[in-house]
């Protein structure tokens, strides 16, 4: 794997260190340090932040436009105005989890319907994206909804800086900004916009790759620890972590409590989460049996996958939760994932990114549940997009306006209207 320079080898002579004093050795003020924050990440907020808004517009415009929201409950993808259906679904949970907490338990439904035993609990549901949405409607006295977007909002403009600091190390400013572009656009990109976690889990995961490439061990670990509050599948995360923590405990050129620090604070999250659901439901598998008997939810192998797209190659819809067109632009996702996989691997990047993305890979595939969301679930896989990135770079700033700007108009369609109107997400 190629080395990774220490973070302040990067930084212009400007620019202030990490003790807030430039190489001569003269202190500089919170505002020098602030403005340098604006300098090196602003171009990638404000080119994710504008492409988001224009696919964002041609989102609601559609919903508008159809107007099937009006006709559905507002839990299940309706509600009284088309940005209603931005807190439907999962955003209904997350809401109930802010306004009235877990109240873990497995209860059996009977004679219930085939896979579905036990009734849903919001115990599927990690705590921290509705817990800082709780503490967002506290602090700023918006409602929940409210609350839950502007959460959303800042997190996925913290997660487009991550994503630009992680591919700037890589490949240089210019990729950096190309690719949070490509994730304001990418598939799956309308639940970034939405009373949804993932921003947040987005934004935790990429800063803790950019951590674990500049050897920030404490911070990668600490990192990860608070993005396993917030979604299963940080296990990903966590593994990916913990083995470059492990090459790097085998160097010794970090010493060893650093390396050794990030390898156990990065799962604690997850499983003090985990742990607390089973004790809390009386059987230690609680968490697991939830998703399982529950929501349907759980690993096994990559058979649902294997049925998904048999179905969707084959024109039927005899598998579960089968959806005709966001299924089959989750075929075409699947169809692209080994030449995307090819295309970073040959990049050689730092061994935390390659792991993370292909566990994540292979945590999605593998997984049962709802096959049309395989654009969302894919979307903490942001390494992805480093090689379009990079192949990208080399265009004029006219073509790459035009190119991005036509992504951001589609993305409105297949991203958003695609997931939450003609699909679960």
């Amino acid at each position: 794997m190629n080395a990774i320079p220490a973070v302040s080898s990067d930084l212009p002579e400007d620019v202030p260190d990490q003790r807030g004093e430039d190489p001569a050795g003269v202190t500089r003020t919170w505002q020098d340090r602030a403005r340098a924050l604006v300098v090196r990440f602003g171009p990638a907020v404000w080119c994710y932040a504008v492409l988001k808004l224009v696919g964002f517009t041609v989102f609601m415009k559609l919903l508008s436009f159809s107007g099937d929201y009006a006709k559905k409950p507002a839990r299940f993808g309706g509600g009284t105005n088309p940005w209603d259906v931005l807190a439907s679904w999962d955003g209904w949970w997350y809401q109930q989890v802010a306004q009235f907490g877990y109240h873990p338990a497995l209860v059996p439904i009977p004679g219930g319907q085939p896979g579905f035993t036990i009734e849903q609990n919001s115990a599927a549901f990690f705590p921290l994206y509705p817990g800082l949405m709780r503490l967002t409607s506290d602090v700023t006295g918006l409602g929940l909804y409210g609350a839950g977007m502007l959460v959303s909002v800042l997190a996925s403009l913290f997660a487009a800086a991550g994503i630009y600091a992680v591919v700037e190390k890589l490949s240089g400013p210019r990729a950096g900004v190309i690719a949070a572009g490509i994730w304001a656009i990418a598939p799956g990109s309308g639940a970034e916009w939405a009373v949804y976690s993932d921003s947040l889990f987005v934004a935790l995961a990429a800063w803790a790759c950019y951590f674990t490439m500049t050897k920030q061990w404490v911070a990668a670990g600490a990192v990860t620890l608070v993005a396993g509050l917030n979604r299963p599948t940080s296990a990903a995360l966590i593994g990916a972590v913990g083995l470059a923590a492990l090459v790097e405990l085998y160097r010794r050129e970090s010493g060893v409590l650093r390396p050794l620090a990030a390898m156990l604070l990065a799962p604690l999250g997850l499983l003090g989460y985990v742990a607390w659901v089973g004790w809390r439901t009386g059987e230690w598998g609680g968490y697991f049996r939830i998703q399982h008997d529950a929501w349907l939810h759980y690993f096994d192998g990559g058979q649902g996958t294997w049925q998904a797209i048999r179905g969707v190659l084959l024109g039927r819809g005899d598998y579960p939760f089968a959806f005709p067109v966001p299924d089959l632009l989750a075929t075409l996702i699947v169809f692209s994932l080994p030449v995307l996989i090819v295309l970073l691997v040959r990049l050689r990047p730092p061994l935390v990114l390659t792991a993370y993305t292909l566990a994540t890979i292979v945590s999605v595939l593998g997984s049962l549940g709802i096959f049309g969301n395989v654009s969302r679930y894919l979307l903490p896989a942001f390494p992805l997009f480093i090689a379009l990135a990079v192949g990208m770079r080399k265009l004029s700033w006219p073509v790459l306006a035009t190119v991005l700007g036509t992504g951001a108009i589609a993305s409105g369609w297949y991203a958003g209207f695609v997931i939450f109107e003609l699909g679960v997400p």
